[in-house]
């Protein structure tokens, strides 16, 4: 089983940053990938980030790219999520997610077998 918290998230304004962090614990059976997702008010959850944890390979979505960077650290089986040039539309909640298979998309959040609670990132104008 593995347990997940993240933390980091909050208000902040229009073009400032923030940083995510989401700490593992518990035995992994397959640790391929972490990811991190979001679900805007009305919307349904969507791919933003993800990692493989063993090469730190990062994948992101289109409407992220250039602005949030993933990271890992194996020693605390912690990923992070740096968020910079925050738009209003980067509201949302965002989650936490590991113990990505193989051969399953990474976009599709279906193929993580373990969340976190979640935490709400708000950007006001």
């Amino acid at each position: 089983q593995v347990q997940l918290v993240e933390s980091g998230g909050g208000l902040v304004q229009a073009g400032g940053s923030l940083r995510l962090s989401c700490a593992a614990s518990g035995r992994t059976f397959s640790n391929y990938a972490m990811g991190w997702f979001r679900q805007p008010p009305g919307k349904e959850r969507e791919f933003v980030a993800a990692i493989n944890w063993s090469s730190g390979n990062p994948y992101y979505a289109d409407s992220v790219k250039g602005r949030f960077t993933i990271s890992r650290d194996n020693a605390k089986n912690t990923v992070y999520l740096q968020m910079n040039s925050l738009k209003p539309e980067d509201t949302a909640v965002y989650y936490c997610s590991a113990d990505r298979k193989k051969g399953v998309p990474r976009s599709y959040a279906g193929a993580y077998d373990y969340w976190g609670p979640g935490t709400q990132v708000t950007v006001s104008s």
